[in-house]
Formats: C-alpha cells, sequence, structure tokens
C-alpha cells in the first residue's frame, strides 16, 4: 500500500501535488486562451484535497501566480505553496539564469507580491550552471530569506547528490525537484542547465536515504522527453481502462514512497483524471513492463 501523505519539514501533505506550470499561454508564456477556465482548475485543486500547488514567478512571467491568488486567496489554511527561484524568462520566451544573490532576492520579491502572502512556504533553488553563480553563493541567499522570516523551508532543483550533499551541510532541505519519469532524464536536464546532474535514480536513492521528499517535473512522460515508453503506458492503460498518463502517475508514486508528483494540466477533466490515478495499484508485472 502507498504512504498517502508526505512531509516538507513540519508540513504534511498529500503524495499528489499540482504544477502550475501549465496555467499561463503556450510556451507557459502570456495569458491562457481562457484565464476563468484555468481559475476553475485551481479551485478544483481544492475542492478535490490537493493541498500542495507547485509554481513560479517566471511561469508566464507572473502569470501562474496571479491567477493563484485570483482564484484561491485567501488561502485555505491547509494549503502548501512551493515556488522556485534562480530562473527567469527572455524576451524570445527561452529560460535563463537568474541566480545572483540581487536576482535570488528580487524573484522571490516577485511571488511574495503576486502570490499576496509574506511567507512562502517552500521555495526551490533551481540551480542552473548557465547562471554563472556558484551553486552555494545561490543557496545562502535563500538561506538569508529564511533567516529574514521570508520563507519557511528550503528545497532544491536540477542538482546532483553532490550538490544535494553540500546544501545539507549549510542547511535542512526539505525536497528536490528533479526531472523524472519512466524514460529518466538526467541528460535532459544536463543539457538545459549544464548542471552536473546524476543518474536520476541516484538523486531519488540519496533524498530516500535522508527521507527527503523527491518532486518529479515532466513527471507524465509525454511528448518531446517521452516517446519511447508511449507504448508500454498505453498498454498497461488499456488493459485497465485508464489514461497512459494516470499510468505513469501511479507508476511514480510505486516507485518510491518519498515520490510526490506535481502533474500539471489546463483542463479540470484532466486534473480529475490525475487526482483519481493515486488510486491505481499496479502489479509488479505491469510495473516492469512501463520501466522498461
Amino acid at each position: 500500500m502507498k504512504p498517502e501523505t508526505i512531509t516538507l519539514g513540519d508540513l504534511k501533505v498529500n503524495r499528489l501535488g499540482f504544477g502550475a506550470m501549465r496555467l499561463p499561454g503556450k510556451d507557459v508564456w502570456g495569458e491562457p486562451e481562457d484565464p476563468e477556465r484555468a481559475r476553475a482548475v485551481l479551485r478544483r485543486v481544492v475542492e478535490l484535497g490537493i493541498d500542495l500547488i507547485d509554481t513560479a514567478w517566471f511561469y508566464g512571467p507572473h502569470v501562474a501566480n496571479r491567477l493563484i491568488a485570483e482564484a484561491l486567496h485567501p488561502y485555505p489554511k491547509n494549503l502548501v505553496i512551493a515556488t522556485k527561484l534562480g530562473g527567469r524568462r527572455t524576451p524570445d520566451k527561452g529560460w535563463a539564469g537568474f541566480a545572483r544573490p540581487e536576482q535570488i532576492r528580487e524573484g522571490h520579491e516577485h511571488d511574495l507580491r503576486d502570490l499576496k502572502r509574506d511567507v512562502i512556504d517552500v521555495v526551490h533553488l533551481r540551480y542552473n550552471a548557465h547562471a554563472g553563480v556558484p551553486f552555494l553563493e545561490s543557496l545562502d541567499a535563500v538561506i538569508r530569506l529564511r533567516e529574514e522570516g521570508k520563507l519557511r523551508h528550503i528545497a532544491l532543483s536540477t542538482v546532483s547528490v553532490a550538490q544535494l550533499e553540500q546544501a545539507l551541510e549549510r542547511t535542512p532541505i526539505v525536497a528536490v525537484q528533479n526531472m523524472y519519469n519512466v524514460q529518466g532524464g538526467g541528460g535532459a536536464i544536463a543539457k538545459m542547465t549544464g548542471a552536473e546532474v546524476d543518474d536520476p535514480d541516484a538523486v531519488l536513492a540519496a533524498c530516500e536515504k535522508r527521507g527527503i521528499a523527491f518532486l518529479p517535473y515532466f513527471p507524465l512522460a509525454m511528448g518531446a522527453y517521452g516517446k519511447k515508453p508511449l507504448r508500454a503506458l498505453e498498454a498497461v492503460a488499456k488493459k485497465r481502462g485508464a489514461t497512459p498518463a494516470q499510468i505513469a502517475i501511479a507508476w511514480l508514486l510505486a516507485r518510491s514512497p518519498v515520490m510526490l508528483p506535481i502533474p500539471g494540466t489546463s483542463r479540470v477533466d484532466h486534473l480529475e483524471e490525475n487526482w483519481a490515478a493515486r488510486n491505481i495499484e499496479l502489479s509488479p508485472e505491469e510495473l516492469r513492463a512501463v520501466a522498461g
């Protein structure tokens, strides 16, 4: 039986969250085609019992956070909001590092203002070697924000085992958010960020050893990063009367007790399907088939 909840420091959440990256327009840029539909998704998130929303000021930019505040503020007491720092959007809709200490602070102020919060529950430092800033220099900037009472818990994103260990020597870490799905993803992270990312399973194992939550992004293994496993997902899904996305989520939940998927969507029906996936118990044979 899969554990139903997981802890992030002193916070307990259900072991399936919601990622807000899909709420803005195409390419995670600008306004969604139907803003009210996006707000309806967020309201349904809370109604279903999902109590973790993962977001970032640079989704849109500013669009995802603004929609969250419009739909849900004042927030339910049990709702945990996690953000990430270290990145920004460029005018050509690209992604770039934003990790100097003053940029870390600026990004956090964006999150606080857009979300209408005085304190953010969990803040991920998204490491990007292309930013040209030493990892620990960026981390120390996040630690200072916590010391000022502007955030509650520190987490990491796109990091290696070595960087996780370096961070733990300085501060408690409650979560790691790396790419992970049935196809892996370590090489893709390294290409995008320049990070020295280990095999995804090595980072997951390090989190398991320390009881740290692992939030997989691109969790559904769909699209450009997930062509290879689609046949296996589809076969198991057809047998189960489920969707491939549901099987991908069920596989992640079975993969490790510290796994905390945060699939995103801009549609209520897909949200409800994703939430229902937590009740799917895959057999050992199905787990092996999906993993390939």
